[in-house]
């Protein structure tokens, strides 16, 4: 390699490091003084937590973490961007298609989400892994769940994890659901996820309903439990709930169900049915 071809390639690396951290300078930059119109929000901190080249020359989508304090209270939130350093938008759609680049956004799965204590089907070494996040009241979920459940039962090598997302605002109810739910696994009941989609709990209550009582007498008398008041109001159940929902916002899971083929999420739905078939 020539000196003037070194020179050239050095210059080139030399700008494009500049280049990149100058649009995520600037994206850091937007997003604070965005957030800071809002005098009711505090930024403590906003830092950039996954940046990914687009199919669209020159642009960048950006997930941002961002940390704030709003009415005293600490939030904790991630936001998508796109930049191609001149201009910034918070939505990009290929006209094509019509399919939003925040799809292309979406985190894939490390190894923490394949832990046992979320496995609900199949085995823990298989070659193919689902993960779901579901609210139990959620009535595309109570369609959807089962019908994952009984696919890796009946075919091998796929595991299935399941994890809580209630929707606390749309069902309110699912919040004590899914607490029992926790209970009920902890003293040993089996199959408590299929068993809870296919309860049909609205002959019981609906579910904006609020009064705890009637909801967990309900679900004990579906499941055939005597769980108590005091055992779902545990600290350390509230703590898995939002430990849950928390490893769900962290790979921008928004809404219910949502499911993940081997780490990718599936917009679809409908991946995990070409798995399993020799």
């Amino acid at each position: 390699m020539s000196l003037t071809t070194k020179m050239l390639l050095i210059s080139s690396l030399l700008f494009s490091s500049a280049y990149a951290n100058s649009i995520d300078d600037k994206v850091i930059n937007f997003e604070k003084n965005r957030f800071s119109k809002n005098k009711r929000v505090e930024i403590k901190d906003l830092s950039i937590s996954l940046k990914k080249e687009l199919p669209l020359k020159g642009w960048y989508g950006f997930i941002i973490d961002v940390n704030a304090q709003i009415a005293n209270k600490n939030l904790n939130a991630k936001d998508i961007i796109f930049s191609n350093g001149e201009v910034m938008a918070p939505q990009l759609v290929d006209i094509k298609t019509g399919k939003s680049y925040k799809d292309l956004m979406t985190p894939d799965l490390t190894s923490i989400y394949y832990s046992k204590k979320r496995l609900i089907a199949g085995t823990d070494n298989a070659s193919d892994k689902l993960v779901v996040f579901s609210d139990p009241l959620c009535p595309f979920c109570i369609e959807f769940i089962p019908k994952v459940i009984e696919y890796v039962k009946e075919h091998k090598d796929i595991a299935l994890y399941y994890y809580h997302f209630p929707l606390f605002q749309l069902h309110p109810a699912s919040k004590t659901i899914v607490r029992a739910m926790i209970v009920a696994k902890q003293k040993g009941v089996k199959d408590v996820e299929l068993k809870v989609y296919k309860a049909n709990f609205n002959k019981y209550f609906e579910p904006d309903e609020k009064d705890v009582s009637k909801i967990l007498k309900a679900f004990n008398k579906v499941l055939k439990t005597n769980i108590k008041l005091d055992e779902i109001n545990k600290k350390s159940i509230d703590e898995e709930v939002f430990t849950d929902i928390n490893m769900g916002e962290n790979v921008m899971v928004e809404g219910t169900p949502t499911i993940f083929v081997n780490g990718k999420q599936d917009k679809t739905k409908l991946e995990y049915e070409m798995l399993g078939k020799e």
